[in-house]
């Protein structure tokens, strides 16, 4: 059994039994995960135009989402209090789950990729917003710093200028920091998990090349290097963010 579909039955377990505390910061954020888990595997299907296997999946996801609206919609955790985006929340993601729903009937799946997208973005800020930290914002902001880095991949890249070189390293060092902030953050179970290893620890000996690259002034290397950290960096959005 694949990794994250192992994952995805874990968390809906522990979605399902009991009851909630309103306090439980905890059993909000599994809640929330078992949301994000089908709403990553549903963006995947639309990267690759599954559109069928999409469909089951946002339908997952709903499931999953009107679970956690009975649960916390009207009894928020201690952590949210005074967080105005908290209330915003249920009414924003039932709007943007209806409108995938319409883009995808319609044959639409880039749209209906950005609506889903959207709720990823509306779970970060609310997190954002009262200071609660998870693997999956961890994870986004890895991937906004790996765009930044994306800039260099360039075979006629400027050696001679020094700002070209230090802003090169100083984005790797930053990507690096992220990784091991987010390998600091993940639960015993995905730190030790192969998968994780493979792509943190894989994304890390590909940055140990970058010094190399500057200091050779190899254009190539750098290019191949870059296209490997994208696709480690991709995989963990898909897996983890």
């Amino acid at each position: 059994m694949p990794f994250w579909v192992a994952r995805v039955a874990c968390l809906a377990l522990a979605l399902s039994g009991g009851v909630a505390r309103g306090d439980d910061l905890a059993d909000f954020n599994a809640a929330v995960e078992a949301v994000s888990a089908h709403n990553r595997v549903a963006i995947g299907y639309l990267r690759t135009g599954n559109a069928d296997l999409a469909s089951l999946e946002i339908d997952r996801l709903r499931d999953f989402w009107n679970r956690l609206n009975e649960r916390f919609s009207g009894k928020r955790p201690n952590a949210f209090e005074g967080n105005a985006l908290y209330g915003k929340l249920f009414t924003a993601v039932n709007a943007r789950l209806v409108g995938a729903e319409i883009m995808l009937k319609t044959g639409r799946l880039e749209a209906a990729s950005d609506a889903l997208n959207s709720v990823r973005r509306d779970l970060y800020d609310l997190r954002k917003a009262s200071g609660v930290v998870v693997l999956a914002d961890c994870v986004r902001d890895a991937n906004a710093t790996m765009d930044a880095l994306m800039i260099y991949n360039d075979r006629a890249i400027d050696w001679d200028k020094s700002e070209i070189r230090s802003g090169l390293a100083q984005k790797a060092t930053s990507y690096e920091g992220f990784l091991d902030r987010c390998d600091g953050i993940a639960s015993e179970t995905v730190r030790t998990a192969p998968e994780f290893r493979r792509l943190v620890d894989g994304a890390k000996a590909s940055l140990s090349l970058i010094p190399k690259a500057i200091a050779t002034r190899d254009a190539d290397l750098l290019h191949r290097v870059l296209i490997e950290l994208r696709s480690f960096d991709n995989l963990l959005a898909f897996r983890y963010g």
